[in-house]
């Protein structure tokens, strides 16, 4: 049976190449998650975690592999910032184990989600912004400024964008990026404003003299947390962080 489409280079798999491809990856990330098993029976979970997470919930990474890696220290953990569709992706290909994403602003598919925290926004404004001081802006206001945003390709870009349409405006960002610790160093230099979660000052911390200012009108809120393919047995890695996420207790993790 031919996998591989040829001339004079490789064009390609057939149809029949791309199913033994799609069993491969899977009898490889089984054999995988059989060895994490065995050594979890023998000395202790050993093996790899490997986790795809959006740029705007790079924050709360380490509130879960703190005591992940305490719990098991011989696991390694390997982060990736990974837009919303990439993470749903990897998933699919056997490329992560996990994911940190939205679970309900766009469709998931095939996998089981555990919520951790709920995604709100504010205006990250330098030093001496017209809005310094205030409790609050409107999204409308926020148009205005000289803005800072992540990249079209984010669902937080697609979140804010929906936002501003909602108040009944449209932003033009004068800075487009996928990371969302760019976003607080271009603020820094005083030249422009970005458009943040609000935790982004407990977790990366806003830069000297900024302030972070809530948005309203519209109030805009949704949950972030862990998702896994929905397939058994799971990955005894995988498990091992859905234990701690489980432990929290439908904490939120930044409340405070």
């Amino acid at each position: 049976m031919p996998l591989v489409m040829r001339g004079q280079r490789f064009l390609g798999l057939t149809p029949e190449g791309e199913r033994v491809l799609e069993w491969a990856k899977r009898i490889v990330a089984d054999e995988d998650a059989m060895r994490q098993e065995l050594s979890e029976l023998r000395d202790g979970l050993e093996g790899r975690l490997r986790l795809g997470v959006v740029p705007t919930a790079l924050p709360a990474v380490p509130r879960l592999t703190g005591p992940f890696s305490l719990r098991h220290p011989a696991v390694s953990v390997s982060v990736r910032s990974l837009s919303s569709q990439e993470i749903q992706k990897a998933l699919d290909n056997f490329e992560i184990d996990m994911g940190l994403t939205y679970l309900d602003n766009e469709p998931l598919k095939r996998v089981k989600a555990q919520r951790l925290y709920c995604e709100r926004y504010a205006l990250l404004v330098p030093a001496g912004s017209a809005f310094t001081g205030r409790a609050s802006v409107t999204w409308k206001e926020a148009a205005a400024e000289p803005l800072c945003l992540l990249s079209p390709d984010m669902q937080n870009r697609r979140i804010i964008d929906e936002a501003f349409a909602d108040a009944g405006a449209t932003a033009t960002p004068r800075i487009e990026t996928n990371s969302i610790t760019s976003l607080g160093l271009h603020v820094a230099t005083g030249q422009w404003s970005a458009i943040v979660p609000r935790h982004f000052v407990v977790g990366i911390g806003a830069p000297e003299g900024s302030q972070a200012i809530a948005l309203t009108d519209p109030d805009v809120a949704h949950d972030v947390g862990i998702i896994i393919a929905d397939r058994e047995p799971l990955p005894p890695a995988a498990k091992a962080m859905l234990q701690v996420v489980n432990e929290l207790g439908g904490a939120d993790l930044f409340d405070a």
